[in-house]
């Protein structure tokens, strides 16, 4: 199903066609209903310039979550272990 902004719509939000699409983009991605490979196909962007988008939004590229921490200390614990252990 299509989905229409009409140009007046976007002259007021003082927004180019291209501009809306990259502000809904990024704001689809902040709300995590896009990933960041679709925020940028959506917005016909590459992965740098998502990124940029993000970035000059104020916008998190990455999340990090309580798991990601938790790998990555049992990763670093693993690491000490062999190194401990004259493996590294």
């Amino acid at each position: 199903m299509p989905f229409t902004i009409s140009d007046e719509m976007l002259k007021q939000a003082g927004l180019g066609e291209q501009d809306a699409r990259v502000e809904i983009a990024c704001r689809l991605y902040d709300a995590e209903r896009l990933s960041l490979h679709q925020a940028a196909r959506w917005a016909g962007l590459d992965r740098t310039g998502i990124e940029t988008a993000l970035l000059s939004r104020g916008l998190p590229i990455y999340r990090i979550t309580e798991q990601d921490l938790k790998d990555d200390l049992d990763a670093i614990r693993r690491m000490e272990q062999l190194k401990n252990a004259g493996h590294l």
